[in-house]
């Protein structure tokens, strides 16, 4: 496959195709772009380092040779509709790509048992793995047995010696909840994930650090998606709970959340408040634009990649943990309370 067959079958010029792969994220829309990564990924396609090399006065190096990544979404059974973590998946493979590497292929922790899943992980010829979202032990232990080298990219940290991009999804939710409290909120709703999740941690500490109680009745334990957070609202107005603002877990699940409501007659953010985590590319183009916690995604799959590379390399032994900052987006959702 060269550039010229890539450009003909995504309907693109060669020079576009170049861009994109040489990580532009303005040489075309998202739709090209993923179509053009669809088209590599399905070919094993890999860039020409030798002449990239002599192109650029370097010295051929005969041992030089691709190699490939695998992506392990932990925390979604679906790889392609949850946008935070495709992302973050697309980002990894972009910076692969620029080192000579392929993303060879992905699979979820929810597929783990299934047979073929198995003996793909079992017969894989990748050099590393990137885990994608909280991680259990027994799925890095399992992991362990057959990948050499792994890195985790997420906002939970990990209690386990590998490399680790964080972004503190504690100290966001923190970020989030405090936002809300110095609007005047204090009958705060949280909808997402309770277990073992920083999130929930973060929400419950800035409760606690402004002297508001806790209230079970306020809380929808739901997991992370749009019908469960459609799910998480209509569980809050049955209660009746008389929350003035909502916290959830990201903005997918704060998507779903949003339509309950609306479709239950709230309106936002007049009646009531709504925050969230991720900042994805959908946020800024709802009614009305949602507030939310920024991730810096991009950055987190491009160091995710760097860093796994480099231990595939030699380049370190030791375990890396790197923190990556967020900052609000404050938008239209959230209102102070009047009262």
């Amino acid at each position: 496959m060269t550039l010229k067959e890539i450009a003909r079958e995504a309907g693109v010029s060669i020079s576009t195709v170049s861009r994109v792969i040489n990580n532009n994220s303005k040489a075309a829309s998202k739709e090209v772009q993923d179509r053009i990564w669809e088209i590599v990924r399905r070919t094993g396609y890999t860039p020409n380092s030798v002449a990239q090399n002599l192109k650029q006065g370097g010295v051929q190096n005969p041992e030089s040779k691709s190699r490939s990544l695998a992506c392990l979404f932990a925390r979604t059974p679906d790889m392609m509709t949850d946008v935070f973590f495709s992302s973050l998946a697309r980002s990894i493979e972009q910076e692969a790509f620029r080192h000579n590497y392929i993303l060879k292929y992905s699979f979820s922790s929810f597929d783990i048992n299934n047979p073929a899943t198995y003996q793909i992980i079992a017969d894989n010829h990748v050099n590393g793995i990137a885990v994608l979202g909280r991680c259990d032990k027994q799925t890095l232990k399992f992991l362990k047995q057959y990948f050499n080298n792994i890195v985790y990219a997420g906002l939970n940290s990990l209690d386990a010696k590998y490399d680790q991009i964080i972004c503190e999804g504690r100290q966001a939710s923190y970020t989030a909840t405090e936002h809300l409290i110095k609007l005047g909120h204090t009958k705060i709703g949280y909808i997402g994930e309770t277990l073992y999740e920083e999130r929930y941690a973060g929400y419950c500490d800035a409760l606690a650090s402004h002297k508001i109680p806790l209230r079970k009745e306020y809380i929808a334990n739901v997991k992370l998606s749009s019908e469960d957070g459609y799910r998480g609202a209509k569980i809050l107005l049955e209660r009746c709970a008389d929350v003035t603002a909502l916290f959830c877990s990201n903005d997918i699940t704060a998507i779903g959340a949003m339509h309950g409501l609306q479709e239950s007659g709230l309106r936002i953010p007049q009646d009531i408040s709504v925050i969230s985590i991720d900042d994805i590319d959908t946020a800024q183009y709802l009614t009305p634009m949602l507030t939310t916690i920024h991730i810096p995604t991009q950055e987190m799959g491009q160091m995710a990649a760097k860093i796994l590379i480099d231990r595939i390399d030699g380049g370190h032994r030791l375990p890396i943990k790197l923190q990556l900052p967020f900052y609000l987006a404050n938008r239209e959702s959230c209102a102070k309370y009047k009262g």
